[in-house]
């Protein structure tokens, strides 16, 4: 039951909407909606028309009496509720298997970006340690070089 309130606006003042319920009742009814399968447009809940034909069916089981045609009758229409009342069940569950999965999605999303990330990281430091080593190699070269010119001079 959302309820607003408006309030005409002059120059300059801003537009208040007053609501019947806060951020957290909404919440909780909504989800108590969802989890009943109730809404304002549907009529009867499901679990209470389900749970009016169980009853009708085991008042009519207790009579004792040749009544299996009515108990058959009885018996069909609970399952029938039953069944309609079980698929939006399996909806529901396969939308939170999915909220489930793209949850499992999103981790995996970030741990390939981590993983992007460290091996980034990773060639950077390989290549940083390559040009390290090259210049530690041309270094030990021209000492070498150095080293040897200074014998030949010292020879003659």
């Amino acid at each position: 039951m959302l309820v607003k309130g408006r309030k005409v606006s002059g120059r300059g003042e801003a537009v208040a909407a007053n609501y019947a319920f806060g951020p957290l009742e909404d919440d909780v009814i909504i989800k108590h909606r969802l989890l009943t399968r109730t809404t304002t447009t549907r009529g009867e809940p499901p679990l209470k028309k389900l749970q009016k034909k169980f009853t009708s069916l085991f008042v009519e089981l207790d009579k004792n009496e040749d009544n299996y045609g009515d108990c058959d009758k009885l018996a069909k229409a609970f399952l029938q509720e039953l069944s309609t009342f079980e698929i939006p069940l399996l909806k529901s569950k396969a939308l939170r298997n999915c909220l489930e999965t793209l949850k499992i999605i999103s981790d995996l999303e970030k741990e390939i970006a981590a993983l992007d990330a460290e091996n980034t990281a990773s060639s950077r430091m390989l290549e940083l340690r390559k040009k390290q080593f090259a210049l530690l190699l041309y270094v030990v070269d021209e000492l070498q070089n150095t080293i040897e010119e200074e014998q030949k001079s010292l020879v003659d």
